[in-house]
């Protein structure tokens, strides 16, 4: 039984996720050639490169059994895919704006008589609809931040993760049509035909994900100490302690904790008694 998953072949996106595939054990053999097709190091899953804007219809059409692409451009599609997880990168928003000296600040200054261009005609349609708006529509492949400057339109629709390239071309924000991130997605045949092997595959993937700055911290510490650790020891579920066959009544304490965290733990716990402190990272938490 094979499984074929889809994923960007370019694009801000394409290299982080052949990188969770990658942690997930599923790394390609062929990337450096970026051929079509790629095999993986499981027999049985193969990797297809893709435009990210077609994956949610070869999802659907089951074309692949999964696939990696942004929430924006499975609604955009309206796909219907069942999504597995979040992949907790490529936060992006979904945004109307309209050039900084116009009149235009909120949603309740435009009037039909407007246009609107964007590369997503489908969702911005459906929000001028949700807002009683019927305006002309202009579908644009690109450069959509230039259309109120060069006559195509009055407003845009454009993607944004910080807003940085709408205020350089000097346009401001007046509403948000969708919060979007990258998806992991399967059809409806695939999962109920195939679901071992995809939840298989998205049990690694979740535990990339969960593991994700965060560091195992192991270390050595007198019993006459312990209580004095375990008071400074962040954890998932508490810290793990086992004996350690020594001439001195010593425990080894491990424990889970975010990589944000280290710092300040690391000199705490030398001050609380901890000694051979070791700070390692983890590929996965299942």
């Amino acid at each position: 039984m094979k499984i074929k998953i889809a994923i960007p072949s370019k694009g801000r996106i394409s290299e982080p996720s052949i990188e969770i595939l990658e942690k997930a054990g599923l790394g390609l053999k062929d990337n450096s050639n970026r051929k079509l097709f790629s095999k993986t190091h499981h027999e049985n899953i193969d990797v297809l490169f893709a435009r990210a804007s077609d994956i949610p219809e070869f999802v659907e059409d089951g074309v692949v059994d999964m696939g990696i692409t942004g929430l924006d451009l499975i609604n955009e599609a309206s796909a219907d895919i069942k999504v597995l997880t979040d992949l907790k990168f490529g936060q992006t928003k979904l945004v109307l704006a309209s050039p900084e000296e116009s009149d235009i600040n909120s949603v309740y200054d435009i009037t039909d008589e407007m246009t609107i261009a964007s590369e997503f005609p489908n969702l911005t349609k459906k929000y001028l609809k949700e807002k009683g708006l019927n305006l002309k529509i202009v579908k644009l492949s690109g450069s959509t931040e230039a259309a109120p400057f060069i006559g195509v339109s009055d407003l845009i629709t454009d993607l944004t993760s910080t807003g940085t390239t709408l205020r350089m071309n000097h346009l401001k924000v007046i509403d948000i049509i969708l919060d979007s991130s990258i998806k992991l997605i399967t059809n409806h045949d695939s999962y109920n035909n195939k679901k071992e092997l995809i939840d298989s595959i998205t049990t690694s993937i979740k535990g990339v994900l969960d593991a994700d700055r965060k560091k195992l911290i192991m270390m050595n510490v007198k019993s006459e100490d312990l209580e004095g650790v375990k008071k400074v020891m962040p954890s998932m579920t508490g810290p793990t302690i086992s004996e350690v066959l020594s001439s001195e009544k010593t425990v080894a304490v491990q424990a889970v904790i975010d990589e944000d965290e280290v710092f300040k733990l690391v000199n705490d716990l030398k001050n609380a008694g901890a000694k051979d402190i070791l700070v390692v990272p983890i590929e996965r938490i299942i």
